[in-house]
């Protein structure tokens, strides 16, 4: 559609660019705020937000590396793995995810974090941050679907989208970037509203790991690229089995959260605190910065 933003000689500024940069503040500062609703220091959370980014980043790219070795593998071109093409890619979220996860677990347990509270503040921020991240993927005509004669299709014709992601030209695709889009605002949305009714701290970020595996599941469907890795002799893309991992994960996790948990304190004070701009002082502080 348009993946470069604009061009002074030979410097080109990728559209990904700037909407990966207001996909990662808008996800930053939605954390920040229900963390202060949750009764955690803004300090701890900027500094625990960023370090989940820099740890999702890695783990993107770690997870495209391996589902396409057959393009970065030693026996092939093993320069490509530190090449200025792979630093630029998005990568598979999925592994992002994974990574993040990974590094909040060390992360809560080394800083004696609240583990739950803190995944709850963080799931609205991440699903916001991949609907918008969503467009970056359609202004370069990465992660394009597979052709369609639907009225929804729309097609590429930018040579240099092709030239980065191998996106086919002038054939009308499924936007399934679009798609995946709208369906992460409406658990964005979902996920805001369950705020204010939780029972229990831990039931955000399960829901969101079960409505973002199922909306997953089915738009790999309609997925048209090739490079995001398959399982199975084929049968499911790595993104799916993936997602029915975490689907089988989910309610094996929301058991051992749950059988003695108790009721998540309630939050219409610390939202009424909120509003009036007086964020209630936690007794968990940063550390030295």
């Amino acid at each position: 559609m348009h993946p470069i933003l604009f061009q002074i000689g030979s410097f080109q500024m990728p559209t990904y660019g700037p909407i990966l940069a207001l996909a990662l503040v808008a996800a930053l500062y939605t954390v920040v705020k229900l963390g202060r609703r949750e009764g955690l220091d803004g300090g701890t959370m900027v500094d625990f937000s960023t370090w989940v980014i820099i740890a999702a980043l890695i783990g993107a790219k770690v997870l495209m590396i391996i589902t396409d070795w057959t393009y970065y593998g030693y026996n092939t071109h093993p320069g490509r793995i530190f090449s200025l093409a792979t630093l630029q890619a998005g990568g598979v979220f999925y592994g992002g995810l994974i990574g993040a996860i990974l590094f909040a677990i060390v992360y809560i347990r080394a800083e004696k974090l609240p583990a739950r509270k803190l995944f709850d503040a963080c799931a609205p921020g991440v699903v916001l941050g991949q609907a918008i991240g969503r467009w970056g993927c359609f202004a370069a005509g990465d992660d394009y679907g597979t052709p369609t004669h639907s009225f929804l299709g729309v097609v590429f014709t930018n040579p240099y989208a092709h030239q980065l992601s191998g996106t086919p030209l002038g054939v009308r695709l499924w936007p399934v970037q679009l798609i995946e889009s709208a369906a992460c605002f409406a658990i964005f949305g979902f996920l805001l509203w369950w705020y204010g009714h939780k029972k229990r701290d831990g039931e955000i970020f399960l829901l969101y790991i079960v409505l973002y595996a199922v909306i997953r599941f089915f738009d790999e469907f309609i997925r048209g690229d090739p490079d995001r890795g398959f399982v199975f002799h084929h049968l499911l893309s790595t993104s799916q089995f993936i997602a029915l991992l975490a689907l089988a994960a989910a309610p094996i996790l929301a058991w051992r959260w749950f059988r003695n948990a108790q009721p998540a304190m309630a939050v219409a004070d610390s939202a009424n605190v909120m509003v009036a701009g007086k964020p209630e002082v936690s007794q968990i502080r940063s550390g030295p910065r």
